[in-house]
């Protein structure tokens, strides 16, 4: 009869197999992935989330390069006294510092001191019509602010403004010089209060001597922007 020490080394060897075994398919099954993640690609999401996409309208921002303005004041002609005067400007805004501006404006001028002495006067009737055009070129020197109150803040601008144009008085028409500056105050993005001092230089031979003359003019408007 077998006594229980000859089976020890039997179950040794057995448990050394087992052992073996037991490793093997330990390391086969962390080389070997789940049949989950064998299916599954590997640069694909898992969890794919249901995102509703909103259609957004990208706003349209004016550029409010463009400019057009009315304004009045007073002219005063050299030799003829002041008047009203009313015209129209138009701009365009090359950067922020420089712009180009056409206006166009009337007024009248009376000849009435001199038909006190002249008999008929200069002119055909006591007042003609002045007219002219120009084109200038501005440059805003300095930006900034006024407050009005405590709590409301509006920007300005001081620019200078200088350009050539064309005045007809009478039957005469002469080229003119203009220079000048003037004060912007933006009410809104797209307005503006505009204030200006100009002189506008031409030649004049009415009285029989032709001369240079010297014609200051002082407006305000508004300007709109678009």
């Amino acid at each position: 009869m077998a006594r229980p020490q000859d089976f020890r080394p039997a179950l040794a060897s057995l448990a050394l197999c087992l052992s073996a075994v037991l490793a093997s398919n330990d390391a086969v099954a962390q080389s070997t992935p789940p049949t989950w993640a064998q299916q599954q690609p590997a640069n694909e999401q898992v969890i794919v989330p249901q995102v509703d996409r909103r259609e957004i309208k990208l706003p349209k921002i004016p550029s409010n390069d463009f400019s057009f303005g009315l304004f009045g004041g007073t002219y005063s002609t050299q030799n003829f006294g002041s008047s009203a005067v009313g015209g129209l400007r138009a701009g365009y805004h090359i950067t922020e510092d420089f712009f180009v501006e056409a206006a166009y404006a009337q007024t009248k001028v009376s000849d009435d001191n001199y038909r006190q002495i002249l008999p008929g006067g200069i002119f055909p009737q006591e007042k003609t019509k002045l007219t002219y055009y120009n084109l200038s070129v501005g440059y805003n020197l300095l930006p900034g602010e006024i407050f009005i109150g405590k709590n409301i803040a509006k920007a300005t601008a001081l620019y200078l403004i200088g350009g050539v144009g064309s005045t007809k008085i009478d039957t005469q028409r002469r080229q003119t010089f203009n220079v000048g500056f003037g004060l912007r105050v933006f009410l809104a993005d797209w307005a503006a209060l505009q204030l200006d001092v100009r002189d506008h230089i031409f030649s004049l031979d009415i009285l029989g001597k032709r001369e240079t003359t010297q014609n200051p003019e002082l407006t305000a408007g508004v300007t709109f922007f678009f």
